[in-house]
């Protein structure tokens, strides 16, 4: 299927979403989003799919904040709608392992979704900030709780209340980023994520992602029984002795998700 706004491909078992807006610094509108939204509803039951990968078309922006024109005609009620917070909650959620490949600029609301990946990678061109403030709007899509439990909330305050867009090297100082390449090596960095967690049970993949998730905003007594019950479920699987039968046979096991 075709879409609008985005290009769409698969890499193996890797789903691409691009956006593809180039000549708006591929700025995230409605049509946008609701592209996004029905792509990841679709891929969440495609069993081929074990992981997607967000990306920008041009080789200039990642995502670099939602559509001016668009925000000019918001009112109150607007800011009440799921819109790109919604679509935020859906990325982080996602039973896939979920990729930023930061290729330019990701401002604003392309920052908030690089921020509900799991993993974000960046070249070393690329620019990243929260600049709503410059507009008397604050980042509505996730931005201002993010980005304060990825970072701290110091540094999350500091980026926020001056709108600083960092280079790539300071993000993956402050830990924004997990890690830095020059451009042309984004690509084959985002497989070598890929490949190397792909290797590992995919059921312990999808409940490690929920407890950290759900965990992280409980107390420390419902996070562990959280990471207690989810023990229990992968202690009973089939792939849990595959595992341990190759550590110990020393081969590469084969996991079946079951």
């Amino acid at each position: 299927m075709s879409y609008e706004n985005v290009l769409v491909y698969k890499d193996g078992g890797i789903g691409v979403i691009k956006f593809n807006r180039p000549d708006v610094r591929n700025a995230l509108d409605k049509q946008t989003l609701l592209e996004i939204e029905q792509i990841l509803g679709e891929w969440e039951e495609h069993e081929g799919i074990k992981a997607i990968v967000f990306i920008g078309e041009g080789g200039k922006s990642f995502a670099a904040g939602a559509d001016i024109n668009q925000l000019k005609v918001r009112n109150a009620k607007d800011a009440l709608n799921p819109g790109l917070s919604g679509l935020c909650q859906k990325i982080e959620n996602c039973s896939k392992v979920t990729i930023a490949a930061i290729n330019g600029y990701a401002l604003g609301g392309g920052c908030e979704l690089a921020l509900s990946c799991d993993i974000r990678i960046a070249s070393e061109q690329a620019k990243i900030g929260l600049p709503e403030l410059n507009l008397s709007i604050i980042p509505g899509g996730g931005g201002t709780q993010r980005l304060a439990r990825i970072v701290g909330k110091g540094r999350a305050l500091d980026m926020i209340l001056t709108g600083e867009i960092v280079s790539a090297q300071k993000a993956e100082q402050i830990g924004l980023v997990s890690i830095v390449v020059p451009k042309e090596d984004l690509w084959k960095t985002v497989l070598d994520y890929v490949n190397q967690i792909l290797k590992k049970g995919p059921l312990a993949i999808k409940l490690a992602k929920m407890v950290v998730n759900q965990g992280f905003d409980s107390d420390m007594k419902t996070a562990l029984l959280l990471e207690k019950f989810a023990q229990s479920i992968l202690f009973g699987t089939e792939d849990k002795q595959e595992g341990i039968e190759a550590f110990l046979e020393k081969r590469e096991p084969i996991f079946k998700g079951m």
